[in-house]
């Protein structure tokens, strides 16, 4: 991926995505302020949802320990990834003793973080989505542009055609007659899917949250193809990244409260599933969890940036952000697109690639990710946080050796008054004159025109007019 300003301004010239962005952004944004005006002190919940975060994080490794215990005692096996290679490895495995050559998938960023797809394939086994949207976006060989809507990029007709020219060659055709009507597109995907759902025999699944306490996994959606994925096969397989541990029940209440208002405007999701290992004769029964770090470790080591990980993937900070709105998520590299994937990327992935060390810099900083975030996850610092990394690691800059020379004139006396003089020679010689254009300064001054240096410091003023320079 190149930096963000150019993958931007590729995408800036996509018209119809930009509608397609204001139109959906805008139309999920007024659903979720009517919904949140409806809470009495949304604020405190807010404030809760944080605090259960937080508790989790500082303790994680307790959490993380009672959460296998709790699996493990319900029949489920659990193991441990550091890092993506090992995840898709583990699932591979499995999947491959299972003598399966394909598989259903709830939607899931992890899995797609890990691009355990890729790796599936690689291996010779389909790996079927099965969310509408995650479906258009493997049908039509795309990225995800948004965390909640992957295909918010896609208007109906588009869907259409892409339904009719590639559903046939992985299944179910669509009808010859599809239109673009809502209903007629989500009766074809419905169709489509059916077959798969009923003859797969392992399901990969992502978790919304995991709670310690019951070992109970949750995944809240609005289709229903979730409860497919999660009941039918006779092998589950879900892949959780190890921050969306919660401590209890009670804390599990108070984010089901905050994410259904904060990603769909709902007050409840439609389908919200949980389970807790093996039950026999009901659902799965080989239940595997793989519990992820991928980089995880290393954000929760730093002080400030580590309420990223309180992150419950609502994506209310995409649909508020001025920036994401118009260049939408695939100029951010990753599945982790608008503000939340500014700081995420750069803190699971590192600063040394091009596009993670530009990412701090999508934003302007209007703070409105921060006002929408459920659980008050402070981006706007994280992103002012990730600047200053980013400087450091790149080493000596024209303008770090500019401040490096003021502070070093300002902080002694004589060398400061030696400058002043210098200065208003400058001033003199300018005439009065705007300096409009410095040699190796033209990413200020082709915005900003320099103010002219006076023609007689404070200091200067103040001998001529009194004589003694100390008075």
């Amino acid at each position: 991926m190149p930096k963000f300003p150019k993958a931007a301004r590729a995408e800036l010239a996509n018209a119809q995505q930009r509608r397609n962005l204001r139109h959906a952004t805008h139309t999920i944004r007024d659903k979720r302020a009517h919904v949140v005006a409806e809470v009495d002190d949304w604020e405190a919940l807010r404030v809760k949802g944080a605090d259960a975060k937080d508790e989790a994080l500082t303790h994680l490794a307790d959490y993380l320990e009672r959460l296998e215990e709790s699996l493990t005692a319900n029949g489920a096996v659990v193991h441990w990834a550091r890092d993506a290679a090992e995840a898709n490895r583990i699932v591979v495995d499995i999947v491959r003793a299972k003598e399966v050559d394909e598989v259903v998938k709830v939607k899931s960023m992890v899995t797609q973080e890990i691009e355990l797809n890729e790796a599936l394939e690689a291996a010779g086994v389909s790996a079927w989505e099965t969310d509408l949207a995650e479906l258009i976006v493997q049908l039509g060989h795309d990225r995800p542009s948004h965390i909640l809507v992957p295909a918010i990029h896609r208007n109906r007709k588009e869907i259409r055609d892409i339904f009719l020219r590639e559903m046939g060659a992985v299944g179910r055709p669509a009808p010859d007659d599809l239109t673009d009507d809502p209903a007629r597109l989500a009766e074809a995907a419905r169709l489509h899917l059916r077959e798969k759902f009923l003859r797969a025999k392992v399901g990969i699944s992502g978790a919304n949250f995991a709670v310690a306490d019951s070992g109970t996994l949750v995944v809240v959606e609005s289709e229903g193809n979730g409860r497919m994925c999660l009941t039918l096969p006779e092998t589950l397989i879900s892949v959780v990244g190890i921050e969306k541990v919660l401590p209890t029940w009670d804390d599990l209440t108070t984010m089901l409260q905050l994410l259904p208002r904060s990603s769909t405007g709902e007050r409840m999701n439609p389908y919200t599933t949980m389970w807790t290992g093996v039950h026999e004769g009901d659902g799965p029964q080989e239940v595997h969890v793989v519990l992820l770090d991928n980089g995880r470790s290393h954000v929760l080591a730093d002080r400030v940036g580590r309420q990223a990980l309180r992150c419950i993937r609502c994506s209310a900070c995409l649909n508020v952000c001025p920036v994401y709105e118009r260049t939408g998520g695939h100029a951010y590299g990753s599945v982790y697109p608008g503000p939340i994937g500014a700081v995420l990327n750069p803190q699971l992935r590192g600063t040394t690639s091009d596009i993670d060390r530009s990412l701090p810099y999508a934003s302007s900083l209007c703070g409105a990710c921060f006002d929408a975030c459920p659980v008050r996850i402070n981006i706007p610092e994280l992103l002012v946080e990730l600047r200053g990394k980013v400087v450091e690691e790149s080493g000596p800059t024209p303008e770090s050796t500019a401040m490096k020379a003021a502070a070093w004139v300002l902080s002694d006396p004589r060398r400061l008054a030696t400058a002043q003089k210098a200065a208003t020679i400058a001033g003199r010689l300018a005439g009065g004159r705007t300096i409009r254009s410095v040699p190796g300064l033209g990413a200020w001054t082709n915005a900003r025109d320099l103010p002219t240096p006076p023609r007689e410091t404070f200091r200067q003023w103040w001998v001529r007019e009194h004589g003694n320079e100390d008075a």
